[in-house]
């Protein structure tokens, strides 16, 4: 409850009256008189977090260790064409190596568990030749901008 903005002790110095005190924090009736009922039952140990939300991650410890190891490889070590991962690919990587199936979404926060962060690579042509940019920069834009 700290994290709302609201004092810890608001539920025991009035216990009977759940409209004045968790609702003017931001929360519903309903929500402050469950809490109220915890707190009742239980004191502050029953309104402790149950921790995050959602499924366990369906590679163990060391699996995860191997995908890592996988994705620093890289794609064309794997038989990709180019050195781009996506989500699809690791989740096809995962297919393949593991059995285990991950929606995009899943590979997503999986990827951030471990560690992995989206990189946008920046656009610049193999070919690219500066000298040339910066002669043609000189001579040409001028003309060009009018």
């Amino acid at each position: 409850m700290r994290r709302f903005g609201c004092r810890p002790r608001a539920c025991s110095k009035r216990p009977n009256r759940p409209r004045r005190s968790l609702p003017s924090c931001g929360f519903l009736r309903n929500l402050s008189r469950e809490w109220r009922r915890r707190w009742a039952s239980g004191g502050a140990d029953a309104l402790a977090s149950a921790g995050p939300g959602g499924s366990d991650c369906k590679l163990s410890d060391e699996q995860q260790k191997q995908l890592a190891r996988l994705l620093d490889e890289g794609p064309l070590a794997l038989g990709w064409s180019d050195a781009r991962w996506t989500l699809a690919r690791v989740a096809e990587v995962i297919e393949r190596r593991f059995e285990v199936s991950y929606t995009l979404r899943g590979v997503s926060y999986l990827l951030h568990r471990l560690g992995y962060s989206q990189q946008v690579p920046t656009r610049r042509a193999i070919e690219r030749d500066p000298e040339a940019m910066a002669s043609w920069h000189r001579r040409r834009w001028p003309s060009v901008r009018g």
